[in-house]
């Protein structure tokens, strides 16, 4: 039986168009490097700080922290102001519903996710998807040892909402990091979505149990 649900956040259950995409790009070009449209899909849902790092040694550049940190300093103001201000963020329809129906049902709803607590804040704020109203729990990549694709994220959720196994848990996200850290957790179900960066082909490669449109299908897996 499903006790906890994990959700990913952008891409998942929040529509932002290509803000992380276009922030990653503009932070990595105003410091003087270019990152393919290609090369950034392939590390959406990694901790940002990482994701940063494999861009720029694929564009040649240096192994230097205090780059990387500035660029992700970048990063945050960028995309602290687009959630801020965008009138394009909304929540993946049928979201903020999937989630009211596991809660009912006794499922717990948690979130997670690449970026940091700043970022995370000001789009939790933005939604209106406080714990313990909406949510039951939520946590950073920089609150925990490992971001994705290790599984510390999960299992601090999973400590924080009082679940033993994670077989009884279910990892929802959109992209081969979120697969992956599902996988490494052990969870009994790991579901992949379509309403973010990775097609249903690349998502099929990664290790899944599910791939579904939408998170507003998620609660009919384990509701009926």
């Amino acid at each position: 039986m499903i006790e906890l649900v994990v959700f990913d956040l952008a891409g998942t259950t929040v529509h932002d168009g290509d803000a992380v995409a276009s922030s990653f790009r503009g932070a990595l070009a105003a410091a003087g490097a270019e990152a393919a449209p290609a090369s950034v899909a392939q590390v959406m849902g990694l901790p940002k700080p990482e994701a940063i790092r494999r861009l720029l040694a694929e564009a040649g550049g240096a192994d230097d922290e205090r780059q990387v940190a500035a660029i992700h300093d970048d990063f945050v103001r960028r995309m602290c102001h687009y959630y801020t201000t965008s009138p394009d963020v909304r929540e993946v329809p049928g979201a903020a519903a999937a989630f009211a129906a596991l809660r009912r049902a006794g499922v717990k709803v948690a979130v997670n996710t690449g970026f940091n607590r700043a970022v995370t804040g000001v789009l939790l704020g933005r939604l209106g998807w406080r714990a313990p109203e909406v949510i039951d729990a939520d946590v950073t990549s920089d609150e925990v040892p490992h971001g994705r694709p290790r599984p510390d994220m999960i299992r601090a959720l999973m400590a924080r909402c009082g679940v033993r196994d994670a077989r009884n848990v279910a990892k929802v996200g959109d992209t081969r990091a979120d697969l992956e850290e599902g996988h490494s957790a052990g969870c009994g179900l790991n579901v992949g979505v379509l309403t973010g960066s990775f097609t249903r082909e690349q998502l099929a490669a990664c290790p899944h149990t599910h791939i579904v449109e939408t998170v507003a299908e998620v609660p009919g897996l384990m509701l009926g």
